[in-house]
């Protein structure tokens, strides 16, 4: 089986890109369609780290428990 051109691999991945955008513009991305553009942005190395000026800590400080809660509490020790 023959590689497909680099120019044609770009060109969907692009339009992968922009199908990805336009679906969460307009609000009808899915779950499922999310978890796709995740993956996408993941397997192209793209991440962000949340801050309070950006989106991802704005998501992050709207989630429904403290991030810095000690959690130790809630640790069930396995025996062996």
């Amino acid at each position: 089986m023959s590689k497909a051109p680099q120019d044609i691999l770009e060109a969907l991945h692009g339009q992968v890109a922009e199908s990805l955008i336009e679906k969460i513009k307009t609000g009808e991305a899915t779950a499922s369609d999310l978890n796709v553009a995740r993956q996408f942005l993941k397997d192209n190395g793209v991440e962000q780290l949340p801050t309070r000026d950006n989106e991802t800590g704005k998501l992050v400080q709207s989630l429904p428990f403290d991030a810095d809660e000690d959690d130790s509490q809630n640790i069930v020790p396995f025996s062996k």
